[in-house]
């Protein structure tokens, strides 16, 4: 009898099925009346008229499509404006847009190191961080998280050594910032280049919401780069690399996810463009976000669950078990509060979460709304 060659996935599902950690897609609808606790619409942007509006003109001027690669047909004169302006803001030289916050970082990481690199990742960085070390072909060591004196000591004990260490801004699990300027210090006095993900960093923290490396101080500085995502705080679609512009060259003639990849749409583009300039406009949104967020995790606690202090947009609660965290999601859920849920492998520390991002746009009402909602149906041992 022939045999299925993907009969092994059926056993995959059964072992997903006893540890609690099905995942399923959800498509939701244009308008699910949820109150939106779990998307990275930290500004509240992605359905601001001037935002829809600039990308529905963008398609419609450039077309549903970019054609083509960046270096084929794929760049667009609104590309370059885009990465104008966000390098400017953000106090870089130089940017450059990709497809999406995942291909910057495998566009950095691999096209900034060789095999004979040494790349220092912090324990706690996001998986398109994980795939571009793996994919970079460098000696890789994973350094304990947010701890530069053991950055420092991985530099010493390899001196002489051309090295990059990398490291989100903010965390995604947690929402807790990486101690920039002090890695950056470790980096600067031996030689090493510092690449930051500041992908829920851009538009929350620093002067009007100009990113992590803005705040710390060190962007723009020599010997560090960072990459940014258009999907959060933006609203839109895409990614970008910020850093000189003799490196942002390297990246167009070196980095495949660049090369090979189509050009992110114009209707992307022209979207997070209207909302780089909104954001100017109204510097006030990215502490409005920051108080969303300390307002949340100052009430949450209050009623005794356990949530970590938020350096940014992001809070975190965690719950007893991978079990518990799906319930209780799901439980906001069908009460009307649509919240994230983050589990093993997702978590690199194997504790459960429920993760709330907090918004610009929500009013006290409806912040006073979600926490009422998660308190009332928080698992009997959450605290």
């Amino acid at each position: 009898m022939e045999r299925d060659p993907f009969d092994w996935t059926d056993d995959e599902a059964r072992r997903r099925e006893r540890s609690g950690l099905v995942r399923t897609l959800r498509p939701r609808p244009a308008e699910s009346g949820l109150l939106d606790l779990a998307s990275n619409d930290y500004l509240g942007l992605t359905r601001h008229p001037a935002v829809t509006g600039a990308a529905a003109e963008a398609a419609r001027r450039w077309g549903a499509g970019a054609t083509g690669s960046r270096l084929v047909t794929g760049s667009t004169e609104l590309h370059a404006e885009l990465e104008g302006e966000l390098a400017a803001f953000c106090g870089f030289e130089a940017a450059l847009v990709l497809s999406s916050g995942y291909a910057a970082n495998l566009a950095a990481l691999t096209a900034l190191t060789a095999r004979d690199s040494l790349l220092l990742s912090d324990a706690g960085n996001h998986a398109s961080i994980v795939d571009g070390c793996r994919l970079s072909r460098a000696e890789t060591v994973v350094v304990p998280h947010a701890e530069p004196e053991a950055v420092r000591k991985t530099l010493d004990a390899h001196a002489g050594r051309r090295a990059l260490m990398v490291s989100d801004a903010v965390f995604s699990v947690d929402g807790d910032a990486a101690p920039l300027g002090e890695l950056a210090e470790v980096c600067r006095t031996r030689g090493a280049a510092l690449l930051v993900d500041d992908a829920h960093g851009l538009g929350v923290l620093g002067a009007g919401g100009r990113g992590t490396p803005y705040a710390a101080g060190i962007a723009g500085a020599n010997g560090v780069v960072a990459t940014v995502t258009l999907s959060k705080s933006l609203g839109s679609q895409g990614g970008a690399v910020l850093g000189p512009a003799r490196v942002v060259a390297h990246l167009v003639n070196a980095a495949r996810t660049f090369i090979f990849d189509t050009g992110l749409a114009p209707a992307a583009v022209g979207g997070a463009l209207a909302s780089l300039r909104l954001l100017r406009r109204e510097p006030e949104r990215a502490d409005r976000a920051r108080e969303v967020a300390r307002t949340l995790h100052r009430r949450l606690t209050a009623a005794g669950l356990t949530a970590v202090r938020p350096d940014a947009a992001v809070v975190s609660v965690r719950a007893p078990s991978p079990e518990a965290a799906v319930r209780w999601a799901a439980e906001c859920r069908a009460a009307g509060l649509a919240v994230g849920c983050f589990r093993p492998p997702s978590v690199p520390d194997g504790i459960s979460r429920i993760r709330l991002t907090a918004r610009a746009d929500l009013t006290d009402q409806q912040i006073g709304t979600a926490v009422d909602s998660i308190v009332a149906l928080a698992p009997g041992d959450a605290s």
